[in-house]
């Protein structure tokens, strides 16, 4: 994808494996600012009994001063934050390697991703699908990198009947 396709498409319906060449960079339009329930639901939600993540007065005596944000929280965030630009028509996640966590993450942080795509192949076994891999990082709004790793998916091809157009037809008028 050249960096002239600046127009924004009538209908978005997210990018297939043919829509990717090895070295597109792809920055999250959104941020999303991590609260304290997030952390605590997910924590619990993840059976993490791990009290940096929820108990203030533990978190006081580790070295970081104040509770942490469950790190594989930080992992689904912003690997979701890379969805509408990498992987909105993907059928699954085949791996996440070489997680790494070079700074910490805390309540109130705002993170954005920044991905790059590192791969790219026809599938052996589906036709209908290519292989896509990218390296992805998060960055808060210090400008840190909080997470980056590497993860590979099985996307659809524009013409697979998997994607075909969900939108329900109607023949009913406008009334407004």
């Amino acid at each position: 994808m050249s960096d002239t396709d600046s127009q924004a498409p009538k209908r978005w319906r997210g990018r297939f494996f043919e829509d990717f060449d090895v070295g597109d960079v792809f920055q999250s339009r959104l941020g999303r600012t991590v609260t304290d329930t997030d952390n605590i639901y997910f924590t619990c939600l993840t059976m993490n009994t791990n009290q940096a993540h929820f108990n203030e007065e533990f978190a006081k005596g580790t070295p970081f001063g104040k509770p942490l944000v469950n790190s594989t929280f930080t992992l689904a965030v912003v690997t979701g934050l890379t969805v509408s630009d990498t992987s909105e028509n993907a059928t699954a996640n085949l791996a996440w390697t070489d997680i790494s966590l070079p700074n910490p993450v805390y309540v109130g942080d705002t993170l954005w991703a920044e991905t790059e795509v590192t791969g790219l192949r026809e599938s052996r076994s589906r036709p209908n699908v290519g292989i896509v891999s990218v390296r992805s990082r998060g960055v808060n709004q210090r400008g840190e990198v909080v997470i980056e790793f590497k993860r590979t998916f099985m996307i659809y091809k524009r013409d697979a009947p998997e994607v075909n157009d969900l939108f329900p037809v109607t023949d009913t008028a406008w009334n407004v």
